[in-house]
């Protein structure tokens, strides 16, 4: 079938997709995009868009077969890789991983023991219950970061340095879950990365390897991301064993061919300690790859659906030691409304700065209920050294300013950068 004839499911419509849908309209794909978001921006880009809840299964997979759909797609967070694949399974469509293998990356006790089954390093943790608290954490350390078992993204962890810390969040975080008990893991203070792998017949090959650096606004509160920067120093000294675990995680959870993230920590003379595993693509920065390195996810994504040769071809031809280097500053902020955004408009005009995103406008109100914008302002940046990135991200980081009516400030402030 050639590319004409294609018509692609893509799960997803918020800003990150609007990319993947005009890269697979450029080939000649016939777009669907389907999620529960009515005014998602990529439904203005797509041939088709159903207004239709992500998790009703069931539902999605019927609109695939009336839409004689003959692949589907989505990445950038867990939750929509977990249901894209789910609807793969239930309407008979092609997907880089089954819904069994998809569980071991998304409940959390699953992925422990999976790590410590396959020999891989990873922040020790106990499985705790609300009316066994003082017995679960005879043996651990705090400080530690308290998760729900198979929440998304990082809505309800927490950092506990005491039982009674954990006591008081219980109930709130588990909230977040589908289970009764929580996840506890030891805090590691290394150096953390995000690291993108694509899976090639069963071996992992390194996209990038990212510095992922967090603030802690408050205490008890889980360190936000301030920075990811690409590529890290540490790339090459780290490709090698970052490979061999995504490999030995790709194999367990039977991923032949397609992508697979890892979070993890690295202190020198210790090797990598990993946190998580995701089968996806890390969302909110994979431009970021492409500004580095000039690799197009969006049309890896669309080969690993329609031509796997092709994105084998890409990427066996990449390399992680990027030519350019990239970051994206992610700034969080206080409730209030908004009253002047006038220097992050400044900011965005920087040389430099090649994406500039405000989340909130004049008279909007900031807020962290669920389903709340992710930040107040995104910037990207790029330049020829890792020197240059850094010396803008530290103009930016001590320039900008949101202001409420009262001229309080709004951003939460951010420190000099650690690396």
């Amino acid at each position: 079938m050639s590319e004409e004839n294609h018509r692609l499911v893509i799960l997803g419509s918020m800003d990150e997709f609007v990319d993947l849908v005009e890269c697979a309209k450029k080939r000649g794909i016939y777009t669907i995009v389907c999620d529960g978001y009515e005014d998602g921006p990529a439904k203005a880009h797509a041939d088709k868009a159903y207004l239709e809840d992500v998790r009703h299964t069931d539902a999605i997979a019927e609109i695939c077969r009336k839409e004689q759909a003959d692949g589907i797609i989505a990445s950038f967070s867990d939750l929509l890789a977990e249901c894209m694949i789910d609807i793969a399974d239930a309407a008979g469509l092609p997907s880089y991983l089954k819904p069994k293998g998809e569980k071991l990356l998304r409940e959390k006790p699953l992925m422990k023991q999976m790590f410590q089954e396959l020999g891989i390093a990873s922040p020790r943790y106990k499985k705790i219950r609300l009316d066994t608290l003082e017995e679960d954490f005879a043996d651990m350390a705090f400080p530690c970061v308290i998760k729900p078992v198979n929440g998304y993204g990082s809505h309800g962890v927490f950092v506990a340095n005491a039982i009674e810390d954990v006591r008081e969040r219980f109930q709130s975080t588990a909230a977040q879950s589908t289970f009764d008990y929580l996840m506890a893991e030891e805090y590691n203070d290394g150096r953390e990365f995000n690291i993108m792998t694509w899976i090639v017949d069963g071996q992992a090959h390194i996209i990038s390897i990212a510095d992922r650096e967090k603030i802690a606004f408050e205490d008890g509160e889980i360190p936000q991301v301030v920075r990811c920067a690409y590529p890290s120093p540490l790339t090459a000294e780290l490709q090698d064993e970052a490979a061999s675990i995504a490999t030995k995680i790709a194999g367990y959870v039977g991923l032949e061919n397609g992508p697979l993230c890892v979070q993890a920590f690295y202190r020198e003379g210790e090797g990598l300690a990993v946190c998580e595993a995701a089968g996806r693509i890390f969302g909110y920065e994979h431009e970021l790859v492409t500004l580095g390195s000039g690799l197009s996810v969006e049309e890896l994504l669309i080969d690993c659906v329609y031509d796997q040769p092709a994105a084998k071809e890409r990427v066996l031809a990449h390399s992680p030691l990027f030519a350019n280097h990239a970051a994206g500053l992610y700034f969080h902020g206080h409730d209030g409304e908004v009253a002047d955004t006038s220097s992050i408009d400044e900011l965005g005009a920087l040389p430099g700065v090649v994406e500039y995103r405000p989340y909130y406008r004049t008279g909007d109100t900031i807020s962290h209920e669920r389903g709340a914008k992710p930040y107040v302002v995104r910037y990207y940046v790029a330049g020829p050294s890792r020197e240059s990135v850094d010396s803008l991200s530290r103009t930016i980081m001590g320039r900008a300013s949101v202001l409420d009516p009262d001229g309080n400030e709004l951003l939460l402030r951010t420190a000099p950068m650690a690396h």
